[in-house]
Parts: structure tokens; sequence; C-alpha cells
């Protein structure tokens, strides 16, 4: 494992290189493919910006996500001829396990009720917010990681690092998301632990439609449980963490300077989780004036 300290040592990608020596992609390609005939040329190419793009992804996008940068690209690839070119080139994306069960339902009343019901797909941002807690391995002990998920873009809209469980870290979190928000959604889905089944999250989410998983079935809440694993191996699980200032400087760099606005994702059309939010709001404020 890695050293937070220790700076990233990626290989360097064909673009970097010629911009350092200054000279254009077409004349770099033009010497390269000297005597190639013209598929032989275009697979060359291909293969050089596979690289690039699984470069500038920090070594985490599989085949299904470079081919959709490949044809926004403009150029039409199947997703079978991308995967077959990372074999030659010898490169994948990391294995992601399936996520388990960290925490305990401390409360089994039968009066929790599951109103999502697997309905991961709303149609509109800030109809259902999914809030869930998992922990990080420092050093220095465990922190806490709570995150609240707007379903409708995978965005994470608010999170909060954490050396203890208590309810008041969720309350402030959920205080804070309302104000950024400036919207409530209709439902809000968590897990049947003791802070969201608690007097104080009840008061501070009335309004709201709460949904909780059934018991000890974490699918539930597949989507935000699906980040929590996604940010560990794709970050965190990378370091020897030493501290919480330095698990707090990671999670802010991979959910606000990659996950939300760069890292593209399947069910946003490949596009980042920011983007998607975006276009649905632009294409609100079109509809808007032309009535």
């Amino acid at each position: 494992m890695k050293e937070v300290s220790e700076n990233s040592k990626q290989k360097p990608t064909v673009a970097g290189m010629l911009k350092c020596i200054g000279l254009s992609k077409s004349g770099y390609y033009r010497h390269k493919s000297k005597g190639l005939s013209k598929s032989k040329e275009r697979q060359l190419k291909i293969k050089d910006l596979i690289m690039e793009i699984w470069e500038e992804s920090q070594h985490l996008y599989g085949a299904p996500k470079i081919t959709a940068k490949l044809r926004k690209m403009g150029i039409q690839i199947s997703e079978r001829t991308v995967g077959k070119y990372m074999k030659e080139l010898k490169i994948r994306t990391k294995y992601c396990k399936p996520f388990t069960v960290t925490t305990r339902d401390s409360n089994l009343n039968n009066k929790l009720k599951n109103i999502l019901d697997e309905q991961f797909n709303p149609e509109a941002p800030d109809t259902i917010w999914c809030i869930d807690i998992t922990y990080i391995l420092t050093k220095e002990g465990f922190v806490y990681l709570t995150s609240i998920m707007d379903l409708f873009s995978r965005r994470i809209i608010s999170w909060d690092l954490s050396t203890t469980l208590e309810t008041t870290n969720i309350i402030s979190l959920i205080n804070k998301v309302k104000a950024t928000r400036k919207s409530n959604p209709k439902i809000i889905h968590s897990d049947r632990g003791s802070q969201f089944t608690s007097k104080e999250y009840c008061e501070i989410t009335a309004g709201i439609t709460r949904s909780y998983s059934k018991k000890a079935y974490p699918w539930d809440n597949a989507c935000i449980e699906s980040f929590h694993a996604i940010i560990k191996r794709e970050c965190l699980n990378e370091y020897n963490i030493s501290s919480y200032n330095e698990a707090r400087r990671l999670v802010f760099s991979y959910i606000d300077g990659f996950y939300n606005t760069v890292r593209i994702h399947s069910h946003c059309g490949y596009i980042s989780p920011l983007e998607f939010e975006q276009t649905y709001f632009d294409k609100v404020q079109k509809v808007n004036k032309a009535a």
C-alpha cells in the first residue's frame, strides 16, 4: 500500500509526452504508422487513446466506460474490441468485491417500512435521498464516513467524516444538506441503525417519508452501499492512512474532485453525476422559457 504523502507514479500518456517535446499528435501518428495499413494505423491510434483514457481515469475504467468515451469522440467501436485491445495492452480495471454488511440493525420493529422497495431511478433530483455510514481504518483507529446520495444522479450531495458514531453527526449533516439543496426529498432511505431510528433523526426528517431497508438486507440500499465499496476500492484502500486529517483529505479529493465531477457513470449515460444533474436543470429551464 502507498502512504498518502507519496507522489503518484503514473505512466506518462502519449498526449503528455508530445506536449513536452512540442510535437503534434498528427505528426506523431504519421511517423509511427509509416508502412502500416490503414486498419493497423487506426488500431494503433485507438490503442493509444485507450491507454490515455485509462491513465486519466487513474486506472479505474474498464471496457464499457472506455468504449463510451471513445464513442463520444466519434469513434465507432464495440465494447468487445476495446476489451480485446485492453487485454493486448495488459491493462484492466480494479475489481470491486461485492459490498458487505458493515452495520447491524438495532431496530427490528415491523413498523419501519421499506417504502423505496428497490426503486432506484426517480425522474427528478431531490426526490429520493439515501444515507449510509461506513468505516475507514486509519493508524489512529476507525473514522466514520456518512454519505447522502441523490438517487436521480447518484451524486453525493453531502458527506461528513467523524471519529464517533453519535447521532449528532447525522443531524448536523442533514441540516447542512437541507441548506445547500434548498429542497427536501419526498423519501429518505437508510438502514435500521440506531442513528436512523433515533428520536433526533425522526425530528430532523419530519415532513419527509422515512424508508428503511429490510432486516439485515443491505441490497435495499444498494446504490449508496455500492458507492462506499467504490470509494474504498478506487481510493482509500490504496493508502496506509495515518490520521483523521489524511482520511478527510482523501475523501474530499475523491468525492468532490473526481466522483461527482469527473467519473462517468453508466446510470447517467456515461457522463458524471454533476453533468447529468445539470443537463436535467438545463432542460427544465428551456421548457419553462418556452412556456
